[in-house]
Parts: structure tokens; C-alpha cells; sequence
């Protein structure tokens, strides 16, 4: 995602800019905070998880590792934002961390989309597919989105460069496209992989598993129903939570594209767009955090496959330590058997 300031000159609103400047290294580190020991725990889970995965796990495991990745990226900017934006871990890096973070941004959305579809399809049709062979397809299905987010986000190779900007005296990772029209081309890509199509589809798929939910007396009463009811209400909640996070970010990437046609224009505009884009993606970059929480909050199926995580690593641990106890017991009982002799 950009995370460069715009092309075009701004007004001089220095007091608006230095408290937005002050706060971005404070909820940056915060939300790489949460984000690295949320998502981190929901992969242990996930893959320490003594049953098979099911397809919505495979998805859910998928968003949780595009998620990490994200945030492991933060502390780059955080120090940047702190030296002033002067970048100083090279050309590479600075391409390398742009095209994670646009990575996440297309894998996540493309993956809460299969995951509303994989929930519509276990709910409204159960007995369709058998699940061995679902999950086979979705592991391709993930390997193939991966390299979509990968050429989605190659653009940042090509534009993405460290220069030397004399009137602030330091060296940015700095976005510069080589003519107007990749600018407007980006915008295009990131609404319509991001928005345009994914939401009509989720829109779809998320009425039909709330009126499934509602109406479905049997999905209620029976334990396999629970368990998808429940897996359901935990895919709505992190969608309308991904929604509200990257909307703004959405209306701003629009508005950018008036602002290019120049039906709207003006320095106050171009300050408007300057700070609402900052502040619209650092708030989607909070989305990465929030979800590992979601699952604990609000998957209760997820909760306790945690606990079976955990009272298996603990059991293992206390056997360990029952071996390691007994085996130094006859240790020395050998030894004073032996010392007795003499």
C-alpha cells in the first residue's frame, strides 16, 4: 500500500501533520505488538490442532501467516517515521516491505472471500463435496492466490526506489510513478481486486449464512450444525471487522481518482487526501491485529481447540519432566547402591 506521502504540494498545515506523525510510531508498534503475538498464536493453534484441518482452516491459517507478515514489517516504518522519514535499511528493503504489506492487503481480502464462500457452501450445502478432497482443492487454491498478491504487488519493484530530497534533507522510500496513468491503473487495481468484487460475493454469501442461521431449526439443534453455526457467526464477524477497517481506505483510493481528473482540486484538497490517506491506512494495517483477537472473542469453537492445544502441550511437558525426575531418582539410587559397597 502507499505509504508515501503524495506527488502534488500540499498546504502548510504543519501543526495537522506533526501530531499525525507524532501518533504513527506509538499505534504502529502497538498494532505490531498485537499483531505479531495474536497472529503467531493463532498459527501454533492451527497447526498444533490435533484434528484435521477443515477448509475454512486452511483459509483462516492462510489470513493469520499474510497477517504476520504485514506486521513484522511495521517496525521498519516506525523507525523511518521516527528518523523523519529518512530510510535507512536500502533500495532492497524498502522494495521488499512495500510489496509485503501490498501482498497482505490482496491475499486478505481474497481470502476472507473464500472463506464466506466455503461457509455458504457448508451450510447450504453440506453433502456436495467430500471434505478430504475440498481440502486438497483449497491448499492449491491458497498457493494460487499467494502469486496473484505476488504480480499484484510487483509494481513496487519497478516504482518503489530510496531518493534524496533536498528540501527535507533526507533519503525516502519514496513511490514515484513513471506517468499519471500508473497511478490511476493502481487505484483501479486496488478497488476492484479489493472491493468491487469481493464484496458483492461476501454480500451474497453472508445473507444466505444469516438466514441460514436464523431459520434453520435443525442447524441449531444438531452438533454438526453448532459447530458450523459457529464457525459462520465467527467468518461475518471478521468480515464486517476487515470492512470497517479498509472502507475509508477504499473511499480515499476514489477520491484520489477525482482529485487526478481534477473534479475536484485545490490545496486544501490535496492536504484533506494527504492526511485521510495516512490515517485510512494505518487504520486498515489495524485489521491485521484485530483478527487474532476476533477469533478468540467471538470463535468459541476456536477457543477450544486452543485449550486442547494447550492441555496437550502441557500434558507432554509434565510427562517430560515425570521422565527427567524419575530417570535422575534411579540415578542417584544407583549411586548410593554403589557408594554403600565400599
Amino acid at each position: 500500500m502507499e505509504t508515501a506521502t503524495r506527488d502534488e504540494p500540499v498546504c502548510n498545515h504543519t501543526d495537522a501533520w506533526d501530531w499525525v506523525y507524532t501518533m504513527q510510531p506509538a499505534y504502529m508498534s502497538i498494532i505490531c505488538l498485537f499483531g505479531v503475538i495474536g497472529n503467531s498464536f493463532v498459527l501454533c493453534v492451527f497447526c498444533l490442532q490435533k484434528r484435521r484441518s477443515t477448509v475454512a482452516d486452511i483459509y483462516l491459517s492462510n489470513l493469520a501467516a499474510a497477517d504476520l507478515l504485514m506486521v513484522s514489517c511495521l517496525p521498519f516504518w516506525v523507525a523511518t517515521v521516527i528518523n523523519k522519514f529518512h530510510w535507512r535499511f536500502g533500495e532492497p528493503m524498502c522494495q521488499l516491505i512495500n510489496i509485503v504489506i501490498g501482498i497482505n492487503y490482496y491475499c486478505s481480502v481474497l481470502f476472507l472471500t473464500l472463506v464466506s464462500v466455503d461457509r455458504y457452501l457448508a451450510l447450504t450445502r453440506p453433502l456436495t463435496h467430500g471434505r478430504e478432497r475440498r481440502a486438497f482443492w483449497a491448499h492449491g487454491i491458497c498457493f494460487t492466490i499467494w502469486i496473484a498478491g505476488v504480480l499484484l504487488s510487483i509494481p513496487a519493484v519497478f516504482f518503489r526506489s530510496v531518493q534524496f530530497f533536498p528540501d527535507l534533507g533526507v533519503e525516502a522510500c519514496y513511490l514515484a510513478y513513471p506517468h499519471e496513468g500508473w497511478r490511476l491503473r493502481y487505484n483501479v487495481t486496488v478497488s476492484t481486486v479489493g472491493f468491487l468484487i469481493p464484496v458483492p460475493i461476501v454480500s451474497f454469501c453472508s445473507y444466505h449464512i444469516t438466514k441460514v442461521l436464523r431459520h434453520s431449526q435443525k442447524l441449531r439443534k444438531g452438533s454438526r450444525g453448532s459447530v458450523e453455526s459457529k464457525a459462520a457467526y465467527l467468518v461475518l464477524v471478521v468480515l464486517a471487522v476487515f470492512i470497517l477497517c479498509w472502507l475509508p481506505y477504499q473511499l480515499l483510493i476514489f477520491l484520489d481518482t477525482l482529485d487526478h481528473y481534477e473534479v475536484v482540486s485545490g490545496c486544501t484538497w490535496a492536504y484533506v487526501l494527504d492526511i485521510g490517506n495516512q490515517l485510512a491506512t494505518y487504520l486498515g494495517y489495524s485489521n491485521s491485529s484485530l483478527n487474532p483477537f476476533l477469533y478468540v472473542i467471538v470463535g468459541k469453537h476456536f477457543k477450544q481447540r486452543a485449550r486442547e492445544v494447550f492441555r496437550r502441550v502441557l500434558g507432554r511437558r509434565k510427562r517430560e519432566c515425570g521422565k527427567s525426575g524419575r530417570s535422575n531418582a534411579n540415578l542417584n539410587s544407583t549411586k548410593q547402591t554403589e557408594s554403600t559397597k565400599f
